[in-house]
């Protein structure tokens, strides 16, 4: 009953956290198009009001007129609209998952037995939580200081762009060389998505909150508060895709497995960043087609990268001293890779699992017919060691060679 629960807990946090997320990347595009599509007041009476910028738009059988003052509205109603809430829902449930699925079984999940540094090997499971939730604190620390030392009043964003690329770079090199890959991914995204929703709760929010208080006192407000709002708004705009990507990632092994997952994992960022420059720049009414394409180019660079290595070719028939031919090894059967996995892997991926409430990804291979129907992802995992979790099952390195060598049938 207890599993049940944890499963039926997943679901709900899972369910609430894509809702969340769609609301609040929802009205965080909304806003940089609209931001982007504003026009110069035409009406002398909007000019004299203060309005910077305006936007006609229509939309389910209506028409909107939208516009935008920067620091002196003629006016500012009780009722302002503001937008936080989203973003915070989205990172505490994103959290909870996390705690839910991977501090519960830090031993299984982000402890690497395969790290290249001794102490992360030896790391036990609180330790690798303790250090995994590290990571989100310092590393939103170092971005935010990044951002007060570099680009304090917002002149010199562009450097601060390469610093935070950098940042993000060494972050996927560091979180691949500690955790397991699939966590590693995991723990990338959620530092870009903590510095995210960190930028609204400690900058954007606040700095709002002292520009309304200022108007309502009648006082001009901090112009810098507007600027720093603005310039963490702008990361996350291109934090977004990098960030959908990497919480989607573990559901494709070939990416976090690989030798080189950080290039991946650094090459899926600034892919998801140039994509996202070129549709702000369209709703500039710019269309640079060099952006997508070296978006485009980064992926076939992935696909170079991650693409499995060529089967071995069929060694040629021996032959004995006589020159007859010498008897040719056996093919490995269906039934022998099956044996394999009810030995070590139907403890997770079964109908009645004991290492979990329900088989993860809902992939059983209780009879024959199940393990070929899943014959290519067998092969995958178990080939790259990422199946078993942490090897938790012990297969043998002579068991991963038969099912490399078999043919999935």
């Amino acid at each position: 009953m207890e599993g049940f629960f944890l499963e039926y807990g997943n679901l709900l946090l899972r369910w609430l956290h894509v809702i969340a997320a769609i609301a609040w990347i929802g009205e965080s595009i909304y806003f940089v198009m609209l931001d982007l599509s504003l026009h110069a007041p035409k009406g002398e009476h909007s000019k004299k009001l203060g309005v910077y910028g305006e936007m006609w738009a229509v939309h389910g059988g209506g028409f909107y007129h939208n516009q935008k003052y920067l620091t002196n509205p003629a006016e500012l109603p009780d009722d302002l609209h503001w937008s936080f809430w989203k973003a915070y829902t989205t990172w505490l449930s994103g959290f909870g998952l996390f705690m839910l699925l991977y501090l519960l079984r830090a031993d299984i999940y982000l402890v690497n037995p395969a790290s290249p540094w001794e102490w992360a090997r030896n790391m036990n499971g609180t330790e690798a939580g303790i250090l995994a939730v590290a990571f989100l604190v310092i590393g939103y620390n170092v971005y935010s200081r990044l951002c007060r030392i570099i680009s304090p009043t917002v002149n010199r964003d562009g450097l601060l762009s390469v610093a935070v690329g950098v940042m993000m770079v060494f972050v996927s090199w560091l979180t691949t060389q500690i955790f397991p890959g699939r966590a590693a991914f995991l723990i990338t995204g959620a530092l870009m998505a903590t510095c995210m929703s960190a930028s609204v709760f400690f900058w954007i929010i606040p700095g709002q909150r002292r520009m309304v208080k200022a108007l309502k006192a009648g006082e001009k407000p901090n112009p810098l508060d507007g600027a720093w709002g603005k310039q963490r708004s702008v990361h996350n705009t291109y934090f977004t895709l990098p960030v959908i990507f990497l919480m989607l990632s573990n559901h494709y092994s070939f990416t976090y497995t690989n030798e080189y997952a950080w290039v991946i994992m650094s090459l899926f960022i600034f892919a998801g960043a140039v994509i996202r420059q070129y549709f702000v720049l369209r709703h500039t009414g710019k269309n640079d087609l060099r952006y997508p394409l070296a978006g485009i180019v980064m992926l076939a660079i992935i696909g170079w990268i991650a693409a499995p290595a060529p089967a071995p070719a069929v060694a040629p028939v021996a032959q004995t001293a006589g020159g007859a031919a010498a008897p040719a090894q056996a093919a490995v059967t269906a039934d022998q890779v099956h044996d394999i996995m009810a030995a070590r892997c139907i403890q997770c991926h079964s109908a009645k699992p004991t290492q979990f409430p329900s088989a993860p990804a809902g992939i059983m291979l209780d009879t024959k017919e199940q393990t070929l129907q899943h014959a290519e992802q067998i092969k995958q995992v178990v080939a790259s060691k990422y199946m078993p979790l942490a090897n938790m099952t012990q297969m043998t390195d002579e068991e991963r060679a038969v099912i490399a060598a078999w043919n999935g049938k």
